[in-house]
């Protein structure tokens, strides 16, 4: 049974505090499919997340089972299954692979022909066996709202909480939905408590819960809608509402409320079922017995029906099937896997045309006397001016291949957390752990740094024949562009929204030229504060650190406008900005980003 005990919820606003919910009592026993109805804003959603624990309430407590959850932890994830308003699903999975993986997430222990069993199961319950293999990205709402019904059955949670399950959908669709929770409160006796606006199949509900404005005015069976309201039809419900304050309904609700629990028990007994009193009517001490007996059978019911108990899957196992899912994605996605290919091959051909034929020769000096004063100083200039003219062009290719990798290194993680951060936030509430989804992201996010990263540097030093030790080279190249992958991933796991994610993360792109001092001298201050944080600067400084044993390294040192630093330095520091960045999206990912 679930219980409300004067569940109360205030959020601060800029001059005052906005009370949300009001003192809200209710108990809901199990097998029992409860609609919550109100207007807009009345407190409906509000009220859902903080039964799922998803808002912390201010005063009152949640209880399941005579637990105080507030006190003795939250419904482990596989009790409690939360389906939000809108469908939150890859649109690039298909309706039985979605269900699969939900079910290699959250449940342990299965073998293969277990999960497979569980999936037909679960088909079959939502109606879905016709429609398995279709995209999500092609699924009418109807479909849409039982696949996120789906998506919660895979660990038969015993409280079922839906937001809007049927908004927006057509009567035919909406009449489906609402007999399939019907379906589900009655099987292992769940409590299933679904918020809606629609009025058109009120009767097929076993309770209703009426919010106006944070307040409880009405709890009990639908026939007593129009009694107690005063209503000919349920169209004039809310209009009824409106007639009097929130704090007016509540106290005559408060009032009058044991004559109608004890009217709904007399009904409900003659069907064979008891309901719920309140926990201050004068019937509900006689009943109290009864009802702890009612739940102790229901829960000794449901422990039978379970085969084996339950047990959350293992870091590898989330690890390996989140990572395993997301190259589905990335594969099926065609405007992201062009994009990418595009920059794979793309990127490296604008560095090589600057030097196509290889990087030209340094000539000689004439060291022997010449007697032509004026023919030396010319000789001289021209040799200076040609050293300028290659230590620039080679110092620019090196900056340039830098400069795309750290813009790749943006794109590849700039939005790989915010733009699906619904589903991870969904799906971490399911019990997945940030750890083995950020684990998944490094490892997927390091396939694409290792490809960009190598194939840049082994495209470049083929056409423009660099000198120096190639492995070192493709060491500074690859670092670079996973410190950018990295930092961008925390950026992701903090930011708001996608294009938050994205446009800070093209800033920190654009300001890795001027600040890394190859280009424009920093004044010294300015230099010492931000070198350790420009991740260009020391793998231009690293890479030009490879070519010391040669005589390019001498000319780039008479254009460089700041000092190199040592190899060593430059991966060491280049591994602090990647372990930074991971640790940044770890606990970014820790976070609650529920809207």
């Amino acid at each position: 049974m679930l219980e409300l005990q004067n569940l109360s919820l205030t959020a601060s606003g800029a001059d005052h505090e906005r009370h949300l919910l009001r003192e809200i009592s209710a108990r809901i026993p199990h097998g029992n499919l409860c609609a919550v109805l109100g207007p807009s804003g009345c407190g409906k959603s509000t009220m859902l997340k903080a039964i799922a624990g998803l808002l912390e309430s201010s005063e009152g407590s949640v209880h399941w089972e005579g637990r105080d959850l507030s006190e003795h932890g939250d419904l482990e994830p596989h009790e409690i299954g939360y389906v939000p308003q809108f469908s939150i699903v890859s649109d690039f999975l298909t309706v039985r692979e979605s269900v699969h993986y939900a079910i290699k997430l959250r449940v342990g222990n299965l073998t293969a022909e277990e999960q497979e069993e569980r999936l037909r199961k679960i088909l079959s319950q939502t109606h879905m066996e016709d429609i398995a293999d279709r995209r999500v990205a092609v699924l009418s709402g109807g479909q849409r709202r039982r696949l996120a019904l789906a998506l919660e059955l895979v660990t038969e949670p015993v409280l079922l909480l839906c937001d809007e399950v049927t908004s927006g959908l057509d009567p035919k669709a909406e009449d489906e939905v609402i007999q399939l929770l019907h379906q589900l409160s009655r099987e292992e006796n769940r409590v299933v408590i679904t918020v809606t606006h629609s009025l058109r199949r009120i009767k097929m509900y076993d309770s209703v819960i009426v919010l106006y404005d944070g307040r409880l005015a009405f709890h009990g069976a639908p026939t007593f809608l129009h009694h107690y309201f005063n209503i000919r039809t349920l169209d004039d419900l809310f209009p009824q509402l409106w007639e009097r304050p929130a704090d007016d309904w509540h106290a005559s609700w408060q009032k009058h409320r044991s004559a109608y629990y004890a009217t709904e028990h007399d009904a409900y007994q003659e069907v064979g079922r008891a309901d719920e009193e309140a926990p201050d009517s004068p019937a509900y001490e006689e009943q109290e017995d009864s009802y702890a007996l009612d739940a102790g059978q229901t829960v000794a019911l449901r422990e039978e029906t379970r085969a084996l108990p339950f047990a959350p899957p293992s870091f590898l196992t989330q690890f390996f099937t989140l990572l395993s899912r997301r190259w589905v994605v990335f594969l099926r996605d065609r405007a992201q896997l062009f994009l990418q290919l595009a920059l794979l091959f793309g990127f490296p051909c604008l560095v090589a045309i600057f030097a196509w034929d290889g990087l030209p020769e340094i000539q000689n000096l004439n060291l022997e006397p010449q007697t032509n004063v004026l023919q030396e100083v010319i000789e001289q200039a021209t040799h200076a001016a040609q050293s300028s003219r290659i230590g620039g062009l080679v110092s620019g290719l090196v900056m340039f291949q830098v400069i795309l990798l750290t813009l790749m290194g943006s794109n590849n993680a700039a939005r790989e957390i915010a733009a699906e951060r619904p589903i991870f936030e969904k799906e971490k509430f399911g019990g997945i752990g940030p750890g083995a989804y950020v684990a998944s992201k490094v490892a997927f996010l390091s396939a694409l740094v290792l490809a960009q990263s190598v194939w840049m540097g082994v495209f470049v030093n083929i056409i423009c024949h660099f000198p120096g030790d190639l492995f070192a080279q493709l060491a500074t190249l690859i670092l670079v562009n996973a410190a950018m992958t990295a930092v961008c991933l925390g950026i992701s796991s903090l930011a708001t929204t996608p294009e938050q994610a994205s446009l800070i993360s093209v800033y920190l792109v654009g300001f890795q030229l001027p600040l890394s001092g190859a280009v424009l001298a920093l004044p010294q201050a300015i230099g010492w504060f931000t070198r350790p944080f420009t991740a260009a600067y020391w793998a231009w400084s690293g890479f030009l650190q490879t070519l010391r044993d040669t005589r390019f390294y001498d000319v780039v040192l008479t254009v460089a406008q700041t000092k190199l630093s040592t190899l060593p330095l430059c991966i060491w520091v280049l591994c602090c900005h990647i372990i930074a960045g991971v640790t940044l999206a770890w606990f970014g990912s820790r976070l609650s980003r529920w809207k």
